[in-house]
């Protein structure tokens, strides 16, 4: 998605390849829909912490929530965009995309607070980032020296490996480690819309796992391994499904079907729960769902559309 917002799927990235991208945010979904199963009270057997990026006017910063705490907590204010986080496996630090140096770059703040630290320096754009389950590599998109392509980070050397690049107008999105840092998923809308993909990491070799009628994105690996959830749209639908996809044997679950535009799926340490923000209300919200029986609570309140979850890992 170079020179554009990195909210992946948006109309702009779309219109290009509307027949099968089917990913697009056309349409702001139903009004005063209340969210199917919601829960009416909070377990409060279940420890869970999230960050997450809030649009405030015109300005998104990033926020954690808990189950801990009974407000938010804001981790950064500047009159760019912050947002897109994913914590490291330590659960200490938290990377995310900036435009707070005039264009798209890498950045990390402590999770309890502090001074973010600029990853790396150029004049290229650079997001949407991943870092690996044992914390030594750090997957992301970027446009230095040519098209847009998937690249790995080795935190410890700064050395660069590219692992993916499609055709020159090729728009990534969203690449996600698996557990065990074998393979990664990511988008991409090469030759036939956006579809969902899966590289094995050592060879590089690249599958689509996406139907391709529907295609998908914003594809995340569950904590099982076997499994890849993705943003399910069809065309141009004006809802989305959260869909589970198994590596083995190709059959997919609807793990959310209400009726909105429904994205950003994310997954509790234990996987019992997955996190997603959903526009069901009215404005994109961010939502925690039990996955044994769909029993749903509403995280983020009040005015601000809320993006891109993510659970803190076990410490």
């Amino acid at each position: 998605m170079s020179g554009l917002p990195a909210r992946l799927c948006l109309l702009a990235a779309v219109a290009a390849t509307a027949s099968l991208a089917g990913c697009d945010r056309g349409g702001d979904g139903p009004r005063g829909a209340a969210p199917p199963a919601a829960g009416a009270g909070e377990d409060s057997r279940v420890a869970w912490e999230l960050v997450y990026d809030l649009k405030i006017g015109e300005n998104t910063d990033l926020f954690v929530a808990s189950a801990s705490e009974a407000r938010p907590r804001r981790l950064t204010e500047t009159p760019e965009y912050d947002g897109m986080p994913r914590f490291t496996p330590d659960g200490e630090r938290i990377v995310f995309s900036s435009r707070r140096t005039g264009h798209w770059q890498l950045f990390e703040i402590p999770t309890e607070g502090g001074q973010a630290r600029r990853i790396r320096t150029n004049p290229a754009t650079e997001y949407q980032a991943d870092p690996s389950a044992d914390g030594k590599t750090l997957a992301f998109l970027t446009n230095l020296d040519g098209p847009e392509r998937l690249v790995l980070l080795d935190f410890a050397t700064g050395d660069l490996r590219e692992l993916v690049r499609h055709g020159r107008k090729t728009i990534f999105g969203n690449p996600s480690w698996s557990p065990d840092g074998e393979r990664i998923t990511f988008s991409s809308n090469w030759r036939i819309g956006h579809q969902i993909y899966v590289v094995d990491v050592a060879s590089g070799e690249t599958r689509r796992i996406s139907p391709m009628t529907s295609g998908g994105c914003e594809p995340r690996f569950m904590r099982d391994g076997r499994r890849v959830c993705y943003v399910s749209r069809g065309h141009v639908r004006q809802t989305s499904r959260l869909v589970a996809h198994d590596l083995e044997t190709g059959e997919e679950e609807v793990l959310v079907d209400w009726p909105a535009m429904n994205y950003d799926p994310a997954f509790s340490p234990d996987g019992s729960e997955i996190a997603f923000a959903s526009n069901v209300s009215g404005e994109f919200a961010i939502y925690r769902q039990r996955l044994s029986d769909g029993k749903a609570w509403r995280v983020t309140q009040g005015p601000g559309e809320a993006r891109y979850p993510d659970y803190r890992p076990k410490r």
